[in-house]
């Protein structure tokens, strides 16, 4: 029982949010994969940012800003936060695509004619101070680059913000971008596959995806809620190498449990795992969830077999979670077919539930772990 003297609990409320996602993983047609091990993607496919943003201002972005712009415009609709509001996005690689083209024009061009917006787009920070810009808030601006727990470490962050009196309100969500440059690399350290399976017996690897998601936090909110952020834990698993994820599936299990405590809670209701095909990855989450929940284990929903991996697949695991409690209903696990015996959990989805805290893991190739809890009510 909390004393008088101890800090309220965390009930951010989340009371819209913006996606632009992709509809599928397919072969990729934007850049040659020939004499790669894998070639497919989860691109967004179809997206006008003018359809959000004015030509001028289009004209100074990379692909990057237009889709975290648009989706804060989405989230957004007409209404305007206070001034003092804040903004926090993830993102795990950033305007690498932007660099390379500055790089490549001013080798090319020299220092005086190479264009200075690509430099000025070069920063990771683009996106969220364009955010800012267009929409006059002043508050706190943050860009957290943590892999795959780069969207869930910017939420964390704003929440934290927020809940302390810091900024009435933030834009907080995840962007990627699916670039040659990135691209090759993951294939060629044998990363990625072309067909994404969570936690399933022929899983080898996970599908890069692209697009962002941003969502309204408030601590007074404003209009109805979706749900309600109300926890969070962050560790590190220090067995995992700076290419792959760990082992420590005590740890794991740790920061998982800080959440729920942060939460003030004993259980959830469901779990959207952070799974995306790896091996070490969905195996260190897998007995993690097993250690935590023993014989009690709740659904565990994998998402990233339709929106691949990267800071924009957490944002979208937070918009998939917030979404189930709004509807009460889970979404299905997509890419998972056989069991793996190895590993002594499954994921399951598809159905109705009754959901009143759900639990969001994202676990980081190099060791990183943020785990959410999202609450469909204050309370």
């Amino acid at each position: 029982m909390r004393s008088c003297d101890d800090p309220p609990k965390m009930r951010i409320a989340i009371t819209s949010l913006g996606i632009i996602a992709p509809a599928a993983i397919a072969p990729i047609d934007r850049f040659d994969t020939a004499g790669l091990a894998s070639h497919s993607a989860a691109l967004v496919r179809d997206f006008r940012p003018r359809d959000f943003i004015a030509p001028m201002k289009l004209r100074r972005m990379n692909q990057l800003s237009r889709l975290t712009v648009s989706a804060a415009r989405l989230a957004l609709g007409a209404r305007k936060l206070p001034v003092g509001s804040g903004v926090a996005i993830g993102t795990a690689f950033g305007t690498v695509q932007t660099s390379v083209d500055y790089m490549q024009e001013y080798v090319e061009k020299g220092a005086a004619l190479a264009p200075p917006q690509l430099f000025a787009e070069s920063v990771a920070n683009a996106p969220g101070s364009h955010v800012a810009i267009e929409h006059d808030l002043r508050g706190f601006n943050v860009t957290i680059t943590q892999r795959e727990s780069s969207a869930l470490a910017a939420a964390m962050y704003a929440a934290a913000q927020i809940a302390k009196g810091a900024a009435p309100a933030a834009l907080i969500g995840g962007v990627e971008e699916v670039t040659e440059m990135v691209f090759s690399v993951l294939a060629r350290l044998g990363a990625t596959s072309d067909r994404a399976r969570p936690f399933d017996r022929r899983r080898d690897g996970f599908v890069m995806g692209e697009g962002s998601a941003v969502f309204v936090a408030e601590g007074e909110p404003t209009s109805e809620p979706i749900g309600w952020l109300s926890g969070f834990g962050i560790g590190r698993d220090t067995t995992a190498t700076m290419s792959d994820w760990g082992s420590d599936d005590a740890r794991v299990a740790e920061v998982m449990r800080a959440a729920l405590d942060d939460a003030e809670i004993d259980t959830v209701d469901a779990i959207f795992a952070s799974a995306n095909g790896s091996r070490r990855g969905d195996a260190v989450e897998a007995r993690a969830i097993a250690r935590l929940f023993g014989d009690n284990v709740p659904p565990v929903i994998a998402t990233k077999g339709t929106f691949g991996e990267y800071a924009a697949a957490g944002a979208l695991q937070l918009a998939a979670a917030l979404t189930a409690l709004r509807e009460q209903r889970l979404p299905d696990s997509v890419g998972f077919e056989e069991r793996d015996p190895s590993l002594p959990i499954e994921p399951s989805g598809g159905m109705a539930a009754a959901l009143h805290n759900v639990l969001i893991n994202s676990i980081s190739a190099g060791g990183g772990i943020v785990c959410a809890v999202a609450s469909a009510t204050s309370s």
